[in-house]
């Protein structure tokens, strides 16, 4: 049951990276497996042995294996050109800044790669889940397009024009292991995180894509949905065993 439940776990990622592979700026998961804590097992009351507690060692063994961490992989996708204006990329390291309303209203920061902006009606920078792009004033970007398409630099300068609209607030951290998915394709900060300063560069035009190989995680759900059966089968096997015990060697008996 143990290893069925484990292969579960990397069901579960290893579909979520698939189900991804077209979105933009997409960082795979991949599970960590450890096994549990070894145990030795010995044999109590042997009359072979002398001592007083009559224990005879038999020898360690293990539960199996368990998960133990899903990890992100932070490494960069290729980029792909897009005739939308306002579509963006990051080169090297760093995220977009966006904002979200909570169900309860609390309004919370989180952060990206995904690139796909899109206006709403009031003219804001968005992402395509409803996510508000941030500029440096902590407020979200307006791009009133009467004034002209933008031109967003390698900086993040938004500008109409030749005049500077806005600027993206791009974010960086120190570690990217403290980062945690919060779902919509966005990461939030926790309290072992440290911010960075910004060192990539934004490519107007283009999209990042997932760091997902297709190919390779198909060929890993294969092997993990055998894995699974495997265990299965095994379970069944030992179900079987433990009848025959119950119901026929002790009837016997």
């Amino acid at each position: 049951m143990v290893g069925m439940r484990q292969q579960m776990n990397r069901m579960d990622v290893l579909s979520n990276n698939i189900a991804n592979v077209d979105t933009a700026g997409f960082k795979k998961d991949s599970v960590a497996s450890r096994s549990f804590t070894e145990e030795l097992m010995v044999r109590v009351h042997d009359p072979r042995m002398f001592l007083p507690s009559r224990t005879a060692p038999v020898g360690p063994f293990s539960s199996g294996v368990m998960t133990d961490e899903v990890f992100t992989d932070f490494s960069p996708g290729s980029l792909h050109a897009e005739t939308d204006p306002l579509a963006a990329a990051i080169t090297g390291p760093g995220f977009f800044t966006v904002s979200y309303t909570l169900p309860t209203g609390e309004v919370v920061q989180r952060y990206t790669r995904d690139g796909a902006f899109t206006l709403n009606n009031l003219n804001q920078l968005m992402t395509k889940d409803g996510g508000y792009v941030l500029g440096q004033g902590g407020e979200p970007v307006t791009i009133p397009l009467e004034q002209g398409l933008p031109t967003i630099d390698g900086n993040g300068n938004i500008s109409q024009n030749g005049v500077l609209t806005d600027t993206l607030l791009m974010a960086d951290f120190t570690d990217y292991t403290t980062l945690r998915k919060v779902g919509n394709n966005c990461y939030e900060i926790t309290p072992q995180t440290q911010m960075a300063a910004f060192t990539g560069r934004i490519e107007q035009g283009y999209l990042e894509d997932s760091n997902v190989n297709a190919v390779k995680e198909m060929v890993d759900l294969i092997n993990v949905s055998r894995l699974y059966d495997a265990n299965q089968r095994f379970v069944t096997a030992h179900d079987a065993i433990l009848n025959r015990a119950v119901n026929d060697v002790a009837r016997r008996a």
